[in-house]
């Protein structure tokens, strides 16, 4: 195994999207940092139709899971009690539940500090300030209080006119690939901007194999937090288990865009969200912008949360 600054295009492209000190020595939330008053108000005025898109997967013990990252468990719930009077025979009777999961196991963002590399978290804190009870006392999900901007979808094999309408499991996205994309959605991606990626590779866990949704995917390449970098992008999401293609496309290279999206940009990142109504709503309206509302769960010290998003037309 190697560490990722053994790699020279790594770290040529670390420099160059490394965000450390651009909002202070003390910020701990990155990139979300652009979504200003304005940008929410302008991401307000996309909203058109009124139409209502959820983005999530179903939390149920059938996840997309499959043990290949320890710990990470499909929800598990659980009935506490049931219709259970317990203010007495005859009162009005209560059901409550309960539910044990991997918090980044279902459709989530990860936390700036998801991931670490040469011993450094986002803002060029110590990764082990990331501590067994405490958790990320800096920088975790907690602090990315609100995510709400505009969103786009970035279609890309629609774009790309495949005929299955799903990226083929070798193929890393490029920025070539999110140009086209762009090109098909009618609008530049701006500051602020949530981008959404689709691959159509969430097809395959919809069909029932989670196995061949989580290997071999496509995905994100060591190329495009570049493009996410240039265009001020707050916060990125795809339909994936991955994020980034899998397995790497650089032999021996592992996790090296979560490396550059959150520890060196600080730019939150999200995974297994459902695109496949989204895209079918944006290709039917003609249009591939709208206001998307992501609020994380205010887990403390979390370095991710569920997330139910919701794209309105």
């Amino acid at each position: 195994m190697s560490s990722p600054t053994e790699f020279a295009a790594f770290t040529e492209i670390a420099k160059r999207v490394n965000n450390w000190g651009r909002w202070g020595p003390d910020d701990e939330i990155g990139t979300l940092n652009l979504i200003t008053d304005e940008v929410v108000r302008e991401a307000a005025a996309s909203v058109r139709s009124g139409r209502r898109v959820p983005l999530a997967l179903p939390l149920q013990q059938d996840g997309v899971q499959t043990g290949m990252m320890p710990g990470r468990v499909n929800p598990l719930h659980a009935m506490v009690q049931i219709n259970q009077e317990i203010f007495g025979p005859g009162t009005v009777a209560c059901s409550d539940d309960a539910v044990t999961m991997g918090l980044q196991s279902a459709t989530h963002w990860d936390a700036l500090t998801h991931v670490s590399h040469s011993g450094r978290i986002y803002n060029g804190r110590p990764a082990d300030t990331i501590t067994p009870h405490g958790g990320a006392a800096f920088a975790g999900i907690d602090k990315a209080r609100h995510i709400v901007s505009r969103g786009v979808l970035l279609d890309i094999p629609r774009a790309l006119g495949l005929a299955d309408d799903r990226l083929p499991g070798s193929h890393a996205v490029t920025p070539e690939d999110l140009d086209a994309a762009e090109e098909l959605a009618g609008t530049r991606v701006r500051a602020g901007d949530i981008v959404l990626v689709r691959t159509g590779q969430i097809r395959a866990y919809l069909a029932g194999d989670k196995h061949a949704y989580a290997f071999p995917s496509p995905g994100l390449s060591l190329r495009t937090p570049e493009w996410f970098h240039a265009r001020d992008v707050a916060a990125v999401a795809n339909d994936t288990l991955t994020f980034e293609i899998f397995p790497p496309e650089v032999e021996d290279l592992w996790l090296p865009v979560h490396a550059l999206d959150l520890v060196e940009m600080g730019m939150p990142q999200g995974q297994n969200w459902n695109l496949e109504e989204l895209s079918t709503a944006c290709g039917q309206a003609g249009r591939y912008d709208f206001l998307l509302s992501a609020m994380p769960e205010p887990f403390v010290g979390a370095t991710g949360t569920p997330v139910a998003p919701i794209a309105v037309l």
